[in-house]
């Protein structure tokens, strides 16, 4: 059994012209939710002896920092409304 989560919910865009950037944004949402999972399966399996110096957790903690920026800079390109529907998701929500 997989200690990753798997996040696939599709999300339909309020308008359909921010179809595109809603569904780069909640791919980019993916990305972070699956290196947020081995972020923590690293800092739970190094629980004991846990610092910041842990090669993995610093591996994956680099990448959820990329990932999360390049979530929001879509998430600044689209409207209010939309990023509302995306935070009402149970993908947003799945932490």
């Amino acid at each position: 059994m997989s200690k990753f989560r798997v996040y696939d919910e599709t999300i339909t865009a309020v308008k359909k012209k921010n179809q595109s950037l809603v569904n780069k944004a909640t791919t980019w949402l993916n990305k972070y939710h699956t290196s947020n999972d081995a972020r923590d399966l690293a800092s739970d399996s190094n629980e004991k002896d846990f610092d910041d110096e842990c090669k993995t957790w610093r591996k994956y903690d680099r990448l959820c920092e990329e990932q999360w920026d390049v979530y929001t800079m879509y998430l600044d390109e689209l409207p209010k409304y939309e990023i509302k529907n995306i935070e009402k998701s149970k993908l947003y929500l799945n932490n």
